[in-house]
């Protein structure tokens, strides 16, 4: 079993690649925020609400959006937004790391991404303080247990256009929920961070 000792060690043994930060549009940061105190350590996820002109509407997501020029750092954006959209309030001290910055190209965006995945632990009773406060920006918060996202047997796939063109995608499924594309691609950062083998990206990216 996965433990938060574990990400921390790891995260630790990485060589930082923080380059001076400019808030703008263009960059972004998420959140994955894990609670370590249960049986099986979980992580949050959410799905985006459905919206025009949103490349991820409807997508299942970490909390997390672009930044904006009040922000000084992208552990700040992520804490915002994760404030703004899931009403939990993170603090400095629940900061456990952060993961590679990941440039996000896709054929329907007018311009490229730099983003930040941040790691996060809170205690137990923080967790049920996460919930769709922004209607406008998510439409669910869920967890799932970290040993889920690595069983063989959640692996799925999924259709979906971009910028007109039709592919299938490789996914974890959850219940009704399928994580994939973007948020698929940071947990195989984490992945490979733990040198662990994530079933759902073998052999796709």
């Amino acid at each position: 079993m996965l433990t938060i000792e574990e990400i921390d060690a790891a995260l630790r043994s990485r060589s930082p690649d923080d380059p001076v930060f400019v808030p703008n549009h263009s960059c972004a940061s998420v959140a994955m925020i894990f609670v370590a105190d249960t049986s099986d350590m979980e992580v949050c996820f959410i799905r985006r609400a459905t919206r025009i002109g949103d490349p991820w509407s409807g997508q299942v997501a970490f909390p997390g959006g672009r930044a904006s020029i009040s922000d000084s750092c992208p552990e700040e954006v992520a804490e915002r937004e994760t404030r703004e959209e899931v009403g939990l309030a993170l603090k400095s001290t629940d900061r456990i790391g952060k993961l590679p910055i990941r440039d996000v190209q896709r054929r329907d965006l007018k311009e490229s991404l730099t983003l930040t995945p941040v790691l996060y632990q809170i205690p137990f009773e923080r967790r049920d303080l996460a919930h769709a406060k922004d209607k406008d920006e998510v439409s669910r918060v869920f967890w799932v247990p970290v040993s889920h996202l690595f069983d063989e047997d959640a692996v799925t796939s999924i259709n979906y256009t971009i910028g007109g063109r039709n592919n299938t995608y490789p996914g974890i499924l959850y219940g009704e929920e399928v994580i994939w594309g973007l948020t698929l691609r940071i947990l195989e950062s984490f992945s490979v961070l733990l040198g662990r083998d994530l079933p759902a990206v073998r052999d796709s990216f």
